[in-house]
């Protein structure tokens, strides 16, 4: 084990310091039906003494996560490779951004020994945005991968990964690797782009997950969207049409909750019901999984949801 993480709280600026000129956004109250406790359970508190003992960060903690209190009690965290600083600014999102620091070689050896004494079955590993590396840090993915598949091999891996913009045999390299799960969000749709995901490209998102299945038929493919940033239902049922042309697997869809004045306003709040019909609407559409609900997240039940997706997958080749 090697590897300190400071945690101490950064302020607003020193988070966001690319957003620290613009005006405040009022935080909307939040609906009953958002409502979740504070994490204080005693298994929270030992899978965060996990963490900090071998350095580690999670998606969970930088991204505030409503989730993270019933998630960790469970003792099911979602890691965070290649640093807590991301080279892209998301209007969405509460990762700091900046200058991302040097990759930590013993990243990948204490991911694999934190998820044997936390006993997954299944785990999720993301990554910020690392615009600065050759490869986008597509080699670091597929070491995690590689020490995950020595230290525990009765554990599938789902991979959050970034998309790898202008960065030629990053996709391929992580495939390679083959974890169980390809997961990119697509996040929102195309006409939101330029303000919520500036940095990155709708198509680009897309085509990375179409080239996944290309190079690999039998991977599973996974992504994300969240609404209440100001989408129409139209635009949405076009990206699941996207999302199926590209052959993709699983699709999850969640409330944008907007984490301080400074990122996007909320539109509105979807409310249960309607997230019911739009996850109808995505299975008509022939997604083999659909989590559709106010608190879904990428990661959240995953495990439980790829024991589903590979039944879904059996059942209909029979």
């Amino acid at each position: 084990m090697d590897g300190t993480l400071d945690k101490s709280p950064l302020s607003r600026a020193e988070r966001h310091p690319e957003k620290a000129h613009r005006p405040d956004n009022p935080i909307r109250r939040k609906p009953d039906w958002i409502r979740v406790r504070a994490p204080n359970s005693p298994e929270y508190a030992e899978t965060k003494r996990l963490m900090r003992q071998y350095g580690l960060a999670t998606v969970c903690e930088e991204a505030a996560c409503p989730n993270i209190g019933e998630c960790w009690k469970h003792k099911h965290a979602t890691f965070m490779i290649m640093g807590e600083v991301c080279t892209r600014a998301c209007a969405f999102c509460n990762v700091a951004t900046g200058k991302p620091g040097a990759l930590n070689p013993h990243e990948p050896a204490n991911i694999a020994e934190a998820v044997g004494k936390l006993g997954l079955g299944h785990v999720v590993v993301t990554s910020v945005d690392r615009d600065d590396l050759d490869d986008g840090g597509a080699g670091h993915f597929a070491q995690v991968i590689a020490a995950l598949r020595q230290q525990a091999p009765g554990t599938t891996v789902e991979v959050l990964t970034p998309d790898f913009l202008r960065k030629d045999g990053a996709i391929e390299t992580v495939v390679a690797a083959r974890p169980d799960v390809f997961n990119h969000n697509l996040e929102t749709v195309p006409r939101l782009y330029p303000t919520i995901r500036p940095g990155a490209r709708y198509f680009t998102s897309l085509r990375l997950l179409a080239k996944v299945k290309e190079i690999d038929p039998t991977s599973f493919t996974k992504s994300g969207l969240m609404v209440g940033l100001g989408e129409m239902r139209e635009e949405i049922l076009q990206v699941m049409d996207d999302l199926r042309a590209a052959d993709v697997d699983f699709l999850t869809v969640g409330q944008y909750l907007q984490p301080t004045p400074k990122h996007a306003p909320i539109d509105r709040f979807w409310t249960p019901a309607e997230f019911d019909e739009l996850a109808t609407l995505a299975r008509a559409k022939g997604f083999l999984m659909v989590s559709a609900s106010p608190l879904t997240r990428s990661s959240y039940h995953a495990g439980e949801d790829f024991a589903r997706l590979r039944a879904n997958r059996a059942n209909r080749s029979t």
